[in-house]
């Protein structure tokens, strides 16, 4: 199949920067998504998810996936240190509920497919309503089964569930999926997708049909779906879907797909953020996706499952009544905070220019360790959040994983080596905001046409980021010229 998609092709390049967000949510899908982490772009600088790794077997192959167990260095889809009976997962929920107030989702997401381990995974959704039924409760699921479930998903009051959809072709599925298995047969090919795609949307419409909020996750697989999720972003934003998030593909040797052994390119940074652009003219995308492990505990960007790594049968008993109150007092604090924050320092007014002419976007990689604050020191991090700034306002687009450039005194000044990798990382920002960084990193990074910029240490990241583009705009540090403007 012939590369389809490259990131100035001209369909995804016409709407790039151009994500103009749909129409506000109504008060009450807004309360249902104000504390989860993965719906809400607000919520994951504050409130931490939790994934119970109890469904082992998967009813489905795709050439992207290695189910590991037992594998505490791998980040990513499908890999857990340990699998968990469902009593063991509610144990172990309470433990990790009662020692983070800020949890506020408990997810199954694996290793395999929940659907595919049904009863496994409704017994821990039983279990988690009736000890913690303040936790929203989700699901993600590559969609085979989810038809036969979705009343049972109803039943436990799973409010909010993904789909893996990757294509909507059954030709481009078959490049994807080599089987699945299905009525007690392990059916390949194009059969085996059209199969797929089929319960996939049928799933997808009974879920909307019951006023579940539905996140659909696709791939983005260069050559082979990449132009082809601008047609899935269409058709699943016609059934319903409340969320789109396209994340690339992962595909290195050392994982053992079938991708990586055979040596399929994965997508780069702008690359993928042209085609989110391409596809959020209409529908809320999700930028801040972190492709987080089976087992995963903790905000977003801050894994800490290995704080809880005991045994449930270890862990200490909890007052689930206390750690419900714990958890209450936490969201009230959480939006007292964001309402003193929008009062006390909301964004800057973007320039209003006169001719219509307006200058190009500045883009920015923040560092940051959560609560939507620039808090990081630059050796410190392992990932920027990346935000653009323009006369329309301030958009999260994406971030950018590096190697961490400072692991300890013993490596002081060793991390220079890994400068041009984090420039490559970073390609396409003007600016990158920290709350602190040496002399020698700001120098080779400056040199490499990336602004370090420490002076809004631990300020609120968008007021921060419209500032610095209002700076710019000031100093004409933009391509376009100077231009007549009014500050509305």
């Amino acid at each position: 199949m012939e590369c389809i998609v490259k990131w100035r092709h001209p369909a995804l390049a016409r709407t790039c920067g151009a994500d103009s967000p749909p129409a506000a949510l109504p008060e009450s899908v807004q309360r249902r998504i104000q504390d989860h982490p993965c719906y809400s772009e607000e919520a994951h600088h504050h409130f931490a998810r939790m994934h119970l790794p109890v469904a082992p077997a998967c009813n489905i192959q795709c050439h992207y996936c290695n189910r590991r167990y037992d594998c505490a260095n791998e980040s990513r889809p499908g890999v857990v240190s340990r699998l968990l009976t469902p009593q063991q997962a509610v144990t172990k929920a309470l433990a990790v509920a009662d020692a983070l107030p800020s949890l506020a989702v408990v997810g199954i997401a694996g290793p395999g497919d929940p659907l595919a381990n049904p009863q496994r995974t409704f017994a821990t959704c039983q279990g988690l309503t009736a000890a913690e039924p303040d936790l929203k409760l989700c699901l993600s699921t590559n969609g085979l089964a989810l038809p036969q479930y979705v009343d049972e998903l109803s039943r436990h009051h799973i409010g909010h569930v993904t789909i893996t959809i990757n294509c909507i072709d059954p030709d481009i599925g078959a490049c994807i999926y080599p089987w699945i298995a299905w009525q007690g047969r392990r059916v390949r090919g194009r059969q085996a997708a059209e199969i797929l795609i089929a319960q996939q949307l049928k799933g997808l419409e009974m879920l909307v049909a019951r006023d579940m909020l539905v996140k659909i996750n696709s791939v983005m697989i260069p050559g082979i779906n990449d132009r082809h999720l601008l047609e899935v972003n269409r058709v699943v934003r016609d059934k319903g879907a409340f969320l789109h998030n396209i994340v690339p593909l992962i595909a290195r040797p050392e994982h053992g797909t079938h991708y990586g052994r055979t040596g399929q390119p994965e997508p780069t940074p702008l690359e993928l953020q042209a085609l989110q652009d391409a596809c959020g003219g209409s529908m809320r995308m999700m930028r801040h996706c972190r492709q987080c492990r089976a087992d995963a505990i903790g905000r977003l960007g801050q894994d800490r499952r290995q704080e809880f790594n005991l045994l449930p049968e270890s862990l200490p008993a909890v007052n689930p009544q206390d750690a419900m109150a714990k958890r209450a007092r936490f969201r009230a604090a959480v939006q007292e905070k964001l309402e003193a924050s929008r009062l006390e320092s909301g964004i800057p007014p973007a320039p209003v220019y006169l001719n219509g002419d307006s200058p190009r976007p500045v883009t920015m990689a923040v560092a940051t360790l959560g609560d939507g604050l620039i808090d990081q020191h630059f050796g410190q991090a392992r990932e920027f959040l990346v935000y653009e700034a323009s006369v329309a306002g301030v958009r999260l687009v994406g971030r950018r994983l590096v190697a961490q450039y400072c692991t300890g005194p013993a490596d002081c000044g060793d991390g220079d080596r890994l400068i041009p990798d984090i420039v490559r990382a970073l390609a396409g920002c003007d600016v990158l905001l920290c709350a602190k960084i040496g002399i020698e990193p700001w120098r080779l990074l400056e040199a490499a046409g990336i602004q370090p910029d420490s002076r809004h240490a631990f300020e609120p990241i968008r007021p921060a980021v419209m500032a610095v583009y209002q700076e710019w705009l000031t100093a004409g540090r933009l391509d376009s010229p100077a231009r007549k403007m009014a500050v509305g």
